[in-house]
């Protein structure tokens, strides 16, 4: 596959073969582009920043998520830019220049996975594999056009894979298509048949459409009309004010209900989830890199700089309440969703911003972007985005929430609706 404009996807260019040794090898001919977040044997891992790459040793191992897909039979074409640290949805990096959005060039592709959705979505690669704590999957595959796959917490190795924040990485991935899409998941879950199941009912949270800028027929009907030409009419399509419905049976989320999350335009329960979502990404970025930032006072880029030393900076006041959020969180979600039930929200509230936007300003967009990924980022949900074309020329997607450990069925799900949206 010639690479002559690569959209500034890669960091390092490099073939690395398949090692096939499964006797049906599923990935055969397909090939893929690694996030530099992931072990590789041989290579420094450089989590974004030049400074980490010059303090840091080669990886003596590889990533077992990088290892069962060229086990599966994929092709590796190279490593990918990321943000710095993973810690940013906007996907510029001030240090190696920020991947072209393939569908909207004077827009940010979304991060942290910046450079693993641009190779996808520009047609470098086959899928690319990336991490997701708060974001970083399902942002860029919305940006760029392309499905994008947080799968349930803990389900796929995270060895190997530079910590963010244990509490909520996940190693996610990215494709064009949902056969492309499904086949990665079958041997990232380790699970090779995955049949499609009909949903029980389809979610639709009302009140966070409320918090886009495009119409919610626009990002709702598609799914409500494919579903019901798929199933026949036999799924029960339903509305929550979730907002309301986590106030009500999240006890724990008080703590975290501030005049801050009382803002215009908000749903000020979604506000606290998030708050106690960046808190304890904080503290668990404080723990895992905490004396490494402070010893060697590395170069940080604008944004990151600034998100760093409020990490340096958190206490554990409310960490033990954070955690409790998130049991309780899981608990609440699986009794709305029961069994194979899916929730439609939102990915983000927008279009992807502009090329170095003002930080300040686009504050609120970022507020209420993560009142929506908290929702799967703080109970551990699994969540797809679909991408459902182009807005007044902009990116545009939806999303579906299912329980955790149903990966499977999501996934399935979602290829069976692709025939109809």
């Amino acid at each position: 596959m010639a690479m002559t404009n690569d959209y500034g996807a890669f960091i390092e260019k490099s073939t690395i073969s398949p090692t096939a040794s499964s006797s049906f090898p599923s990935l055969k001919g397909l090939t893929f582009a690694i996030k530099d977040i992931f072990d590789v044997e041989g290579r420094v891992t450089g989590f974004g920043n030049p400074d980490w790459l010059r303090t840091h040793s080669a990886a003596t191992s590889t990533a077992p998520a990088v290892s069962s897909l060229l086990e599966a039979g994929a092709t590796s074409l190279g490593i990918t830019i990321m943000d710095e640290m993973a810690y940013s949805i906007n996907g510029e990096n001030a240090h190696y220049g920020t991947p072209v959005n393939p569908v909207a060039s004077d827009r940010v592709p979304g991060g942290s996975s910046s450079g693993s959705a641009v190779a996808v979505a520009a047609g470098l690669v086959d899928f690319s594999i990336g991490t997701d704590t708060g974001g970083s999957v399902r942002v860029p595959g919305s940006y760029c056009g392309i499905f994008g796959f947080r799968p349930s917490h803990g389900v796929v190795s995270t060895v190997g894979v530079t910590p963010m924040a244990q509490s909520f990485d996940t190693v996610g991935w990215f494709a064009r298509d949902t056969a492309t899409l499904k086949l990665v998941g079958s041997v990232l879950l380790q699970q090779p048949d995955l049949d499609a199941t009909e949903p029980s009912q389809l979610i639709i949270a009302d009140d966070c459409f409320k918090l886009c800028s495009a119409p919610r027929d626009l990002l709702v009907q598609p799914l409500v009309q494919s579903v019901d030409k798929s199933f026949r009419g036999n799924t029960v399509v339903s509305k929550v004010d979730l907002g309301e419905y986590i106030q009500e049976n999240v006890p724990s989320l008080k703590h975290f209900m501030t005049s801050e999350t009382q803002q215009e335009f908000c749903i000020p329960s979604l506000m606290a989830l998030s708050s106690s979502m960046r808190m304890l990404q904080r503290y668990e970025f404080k723990i895992n890199h905490g004396e490494w930032v402070s010893s060697v006072k590395p170069r940080f880029g604008p944004g990151i700089s600034e998100r760093i030393e409020e990490a340096i900076r958190v206490s554990d006041d409310k960490i033990d309440l954070c955690r409790l959020v998130k049991t309780e969180l899981l608990t609440v979600l699986s009794t709305l969703l029961r069994e194979n039930g899916v929730l439609v929200i939102p990915t983000v509230p927008g279009p992807p911003p502009h090329l170095q936007a003002d930080v300040v300003a686009l504050e609120s967009f970022r507020s209420r972007a993560f009142s929506l990924l908290s929702i799967a980022g703080v109970s551990g949900l699994c969540q797809v985005t679909i991408p459902l074309g182009l807005h007044e020329n902009l990116p545009i997607s939806v999303s579906l929430v299912a329980k955790h450990g149903s990966d499977g069925f999501l996934l399935s799900l979602v290829d069976s609706l692709s025939k109809f949206i």
